[in-house]
């Protein structure tokens, strides 16, 4: 059944984060390296963590992420995947 609801077209995956860095031309930013697995592949992308997480802690830690969104130029690279964030008990993004 085809539906009109745009949510209905997001494709999430969960992926692992394989590599990590600081990435200084974006405040806030750590350019990411994901493997979703042998059907997706690798991808990159660039969040705004550093103010949560080091990039060494990232390593291995597990992710969702919208991979069929559109492809975006982020300072000298292409963001390949959305990352998701969630609200903690805080009610800030993590």
């Amino acid at each position: 059944m085809k539906s009109n609801d745009p949510f209905a077209k997001i494709d999430v995956h969960t992926g692992v984060v394989i590599a990590a860095a600081k990435f200084p031309e974006v405040r806030n930013a750590l350019r990411l390296v994901i493997d979703f697995g042998p059907t997706l592949g690798k991808r990159i992308t660039s969040t705004e963590l550093s103010h949560l997480y080091r990039d060494d802690n990232l390593i291995g830690k597990q992710v969702l992420a919208v991979v069929n969104s559109t492809p975006k130029q982020i300072s000298s690279f292409m963001s390949e995947v959305l990352v998701l964030g969630f609200a903690n008990s805080d009610k800030k993004i993590s």
